[in-house]
């Protein structure tokens, strides 16, 4: 049977499936089978508050996607933006004297859990998601890269640990598991962006990639090719809806209308409109550029801000955000294959779970988060080529 991946996203309004193959030689890209969404219920703020109604949604979009691709879906990796997405910074050490002073792929995993154990009293009735390798240190001398086969007697290591609160972990899978779908994994929803938005040029040099989701505004920074920050706010694209609406007093179907320039004829111009989505806007900026200066990244970070998800589709959103940020700003476009071409920044985070499945088969699950993405582009960089500058 044909190899392929699904990937979906339980986001506030929507939920979307993405059914990809494997690219059938090293120069070829994957290759979308098809694709579906359903219209998000028993969610708020990207948690589910109804599992048996999101289970129903996540049913409908997943049965689409099959049927459209002609393959039964018994299995899928799933993304949460949820408002309960938090950071945690750890940091642990351990000898070297198990292995004979020889890093090996245990002694790696045992530091990272111990960074997790490490940072157990924080993590009060919270599931960790990922452990992602900030740095690592031999006998106190910072590794550039993985210190793999490396020989000291003290392995040290930072880690950023992504969260969520376990009662919403928990919801999430099971309503996905009520909807007949098994879960493979959840990643979340801006590091699952910033796998077919974002070029290993651009993480490099240092990005904020912004996900613009109905009810929230998630984002990851990245440094050096390694996310470094990952932050959730209670703000999204619906705000800006309701604002319209209060100001023009006009029911919220006619506001969001206006809010995407739909409306002909109305005696509430474009420039009126934009008035408000533009005080909007730079409220969730502002949220945006006060997190960069608490990680002291503000107008330090060369590739900008990289604008995802159904509120970047505003056509004001990446100026006001330039503006705002006093950084380069741009609608970060999915680039998988040329199916994908036309599909637009919506689909970022179920694009980019079908990716996560296929580099974890090329390079193996047993690595962590961070590594994948670290070394992603270089274990398939023939595949995603061009997503290089």
């Amino acid at each position: 049977m044909q190899k392929f991946y699904a990937g979906i996203d339980v986001g506030t309004h929507y939920i979307k499936v993405v059914i990809a193959t494997p690219p059938q030689h090293n120069d070829a890209p994957m290759q979308i089978l098809s694709t579906a969404t359903s219209a998000s219920k028993g969610i708020r703020h990207g948690y589910i508050v109804d599992v048996k109604e999101a289970a129903r949604a996540i049913h409908d979009a997943v049965h689409r996607a099959s049927q459209a691709a002609r393959i039964p879906v018994k299995s899928a990796r799933i993304a949460m933006g949820g408002v309960s997405l938090e950071e945690v910074r750890s940091t642990a050490d351990i000898t070297l004297t198990a292995s004979g002073g020889v890093v090996t792929e245990h002694e790696m995993e045992r530091v990272l859990a111990e960074s997790e154990k490490r940072a157990s009293s924080r993590l009060n009735n919270r599931t960790v998601v990922h452990v992602i390798p900030l740095e690592y240190r031999l006998d106190g001398i910072p590794v550039q890269g993985r210190p793999l086969g490396l020989q000291g007697t003290k392995l040290s290591a930072d880690t950023l640990l992504i969260t969520m609160l376990a009662q919403h972990h928990d919801d999430l899978i099971e309503a996905v598991e009520a909807a007949g779908v098994e879960v493979d994994g959840i990643m979340a929803s801006p590091l699952a962006a910033s796998l077919v938005t974002l070029s290993k040029a651009q993480k490099t040099a240092g990005v904020v990639l912004a996900n613009i989701g109905a009810e929230t505004l998630s984002i990851v920074v990245f440094d050096n090719d390694i996310p470094i920050s990952l932050k959730v706010f209670p703000n999204g694209s619906a705000d800006i809806t309701n604002a319209i609406a209060l100001s023009f007093q006009v029911p919220l179907s006619e506001a969001e209308q206006l809010k995407r320039g739909a409306v002909t004829g109305s005696t509430i111009t474009p420039t009126r409109v934009a008035s408000v989505t533009t005080v909007q806007l730079k409220r969730m900026f502002a949220l945006v550029s006060s997190h960069l200066k608490s990680i002291k990244r503000d107008r330090l970070l060369p590739a900008g801000i990289v604008l995802t998800g159904g509120g970047a589709s505003m056509t004001s959103a990446a100026d006001i955000a330039k503006t705002a940020l006093k950084l380069p700003s741009q609608i970060g476009v999915p680039v998988m294959s040329a199916r994908a071409s036309t599909l637009d920044a919506t689909w970022a985070v179920s694009l980019g779970l079908c990716r996560w499945g296929f580099a974890e088969d090329r390079i193996g699950r047993h690595h962590p988060l961070g590594d994948i993405i670290e070394r992603m582009m270089d274990a398939v960089k023939s595949v995603f080529r061009s997503l290089l500058p």
